[in-house]
């Protein structure tokens, strides 16, 4: 008897917490973009290369987000709030022309890495965008842009 009130108590102090949650949803506002610092307009790169970072990357790494409608419900908004947080803070692509160029360089080493370790686009991200997903070869094709623009800087 004590294990059912217990456990009761536990799901109704849950319940509490996700109801209570849904009253202090994540701050969705967005800087407004400047053309001149966004890095799809400013680059060089192909349109294939700029609609794969457009697909896979922007919507964690830009002021360019996308807010599905299940970003509305606690806790899953906290946890996808964090992610986009945590991306815009490591890489803008939306004020990437007030980078310097060693900060370039730099983003663009650690763009490399992540998309050739297959750490990024998230596959939690991928799973719920699939436009987002790239092929083998996508992913060459950007990652040899990559590097030809840390050169080329």
């Amino acid at each position: 008897m004590k294990k059912i009130i217990n456990l009761k108590n536990i799901l109704l102090l849950l319940l509490l917490v996700f109801i209570v949650g849904q009253f202090f949803p994540i701050d969705k506002s967005q800087p407004a973009v400047d053309p001149s610092k966004d890095f799809i307009q400013t680059s060089n790169a192909s349109a294939a290369v700029k609609g794969f970072v457009k697909n896979a990357c922007y919507d964690c790494h830009s002021n360019e987000v996308k807010y599905p409608w299940y970003t509305n419900i606690f806790p899953v908004s906290r946890w996808i709030g964090g992610h986009i947080k945590n991306g815009k803070k490591k890489l803008n692509f939306s004020v990437w022309a007030e980078y310097d160029k060693n900060k370039k360089i730099h983003k663009l080493e650690e763009c490399i890495e992540a998309v050739e370790t297959n750490w990024m686009p998230l596959k939690s991200y991928v799973f719920m965008h699939p436009e987002a997903k790239m092929t083998d070869n996508e992913k060459k094709q950007l990652i040899a842009w990559f590097k030809r623009e840390s050169e080329r800087l």
